[in-house]
C-alpha cells in the first residue's frame, strides 16, 4: 500500500510537460537561416522541445517580408503541431504592406504564444569605406551614383528605416534586398555592398570582429555594450526610432491548454543558462510577454506600424 502511495505521489509531482505532447512540432521561421530570428529561435527549440517531451523541428520559409511562412501557420491545424517564430516584419509590418496579397490577420489567426526577443537595428559599413559618421555617409549618399545599401528584404523593418533615411536626409534610396540578413551582412563585409541595415543580434559579432563598422542605432538612447556609438535620433532623425521583436504564435484556435504548456516551455527555456548567456553574448534582450499580453503587444505593434508602412511609400516587390 505505502509503495501505492508513493508512485500515485510522483506521478502527481511531475511537471506538466511531462504528459504526452500531440505530437512533433515544426516551427516555421520565415527568413533564411543565420539571422536574429533563426539564431535564437533554434536555441530555444531544443530546449523547449526537451521540456515538451517531443521535437521541435525548425524550418526556415523566407520570403515576401516573411509573410509567406506566416501565412503557411495561419493554415495549419490549430493543434499545437504548428509553430511560428513571429517577427515585426511579418507580423506588424506585413499584415499592412501585404494586405492585398494575404488571406490571414496578424491577430484574428493567431494565438500569440510569447515574444522572445528585442533588438535594435543599425547601420553598418564596410570599414575599409571612408564613412565614419552617418553625416559622412548621407553625404555621400546624396552624391553620384550614390551609395547601395543591402537588407533582409523588401518590406522588412531594415528596408523601412532606410526609406525613412533617405527621405528625411533627402537623397535617392539605392536599396538591395536579400533573401536574409545573413547572406546581407557576408556580402558587406567581402566589399560586395557598402553598407548594410541589420539588426545588433545578427550583427554584433561582426562588430566585435572588426569587420563592420556601426554608424547609428535605431534606439532612443545609446547602447550600453556600444556607448561611443549615437542613435538615428541624435543625428537628426528624430522618427527613425524602431526595436525589432520576434515570438512564437500557433494558429489561433489552439486549445487554451496547449497554448499555457508552450509559454511555460518557452519560459523555461529562456532562463537556461546556456540560452541565458547567448541572449547576453548577441546583446539581445530575452522575451518577457506571454499569452494575453503578448496578443495585445502584437495588436498595438499592427496599429502603431500601419501609418508608417502607409507613409514610407514602400510596396512589395
Amino acid at each position: 500500500m505505502r509503495r501505492r502511495s508513493l508512485l500515485a505521489a510522483a506521478l502527481l509531482a511531475r511537471p506538466a510537460f511531462a504528459q504526452s505532447y500531440p505530437g512533433p512540432v515544426r516551427l516555421i521561421v520565415p527568413f533564411a537561416t543565420g539571422g536574429t530570428t533563426d539564431i535564437i529561435a533554434r536555441l530555444i527549440a531544443e530546449d523547449m522541445g526537451r521540456r515538451l517531451g517531443t521535437v521541435v523541428i525548425v524550418e526556415n520559409r523566407p520570403g515576401a517580408g516573411a509573410t509567406l511562412g506566416t501565412g503557411l501557420v495561419a493554415r495549419a491545424a490549430p493543434d499545437g503541431t504548428t509553430l511560428l517564430v513571429s517577427t515585426i516584419s511579418g507580423m506588424a509590418v506585413g499584415n499592412t504592406l501585404y494586405r492585398d496579397r494575404i488571406q490571414w490577420d496578424a491577430d484574428r489567426d493567431f494565438a500569440h504564444i510569447a515574444t522572445i526577443l528585442g533588438t535594435p537595428y543599425l547601420l553598418l559599413v564596410n570599414p575599409q569605406t571612408p564613412y565614419r559618421t552617418l553625416a559622412e555617409y548621407v553625404d555621400a549618399s546624396k552624391r553620384p551614383p550614390g551609395l547601395a545599401f543591402a537588407t533582409s528584404g523588401i518590406g522588412s523593418v531594415p528596408h523601412l528605416v532606410g526609406l525613412r533615411l533617405a527621405q528625411a536626409a533627402g537623397f535617392e534610396l539605392q536599396h538591395i534586398p536579400y533573401r536574409g540578413g545573413s547572406q546581407a551582412a557576408t556580402d558587406a563585409i567581402a566589399g560586395v555592398v557598402p553598407s548594410v541595415m541589420d539588426s545588433l543580434t545578427a550583427a554584433s559579432a561582426y562588430i566585435r570582429a572588426g569587420q563592420l563598422r556601426v554608424l547609428a542605432f535605431t534606439t532612443r538612447e545609446r547602447v550600453a555594450d556600444f556607448p561611443e556609438v549615437p542613435t538615428f535620433v541624435e543625428a537628426g532623425y528624430p522618427d527613425i526610432v524602431a526595436d525589432g521583436w520576434a515570438g512564437i504564435a500557433a494558429p489561433a484556435g489552439t486549445p487554451r491548454a496547449l497554448q499555457e504548456r508552450l509559454a511555460a516551455a518557452i519560459r523555461e527555456a529562456m532562463a537556461a543558462p546556456h540560452i541565458a548567456r547567448r541572449y547576453q553574448e548577441t546583446v539581445t534582450q530575452p522575451g518577457r510577454l506571454f499569452l494575453d499580453d503578448a496578443q495585445a503587444f502584437v495588436r498595438a505593434e499592427i496599429a502603431a506600424w500601419a501609418p508608417v508602412v502607409r507613409a514610407s511609400g514602400a510596396t512589395p516587390g
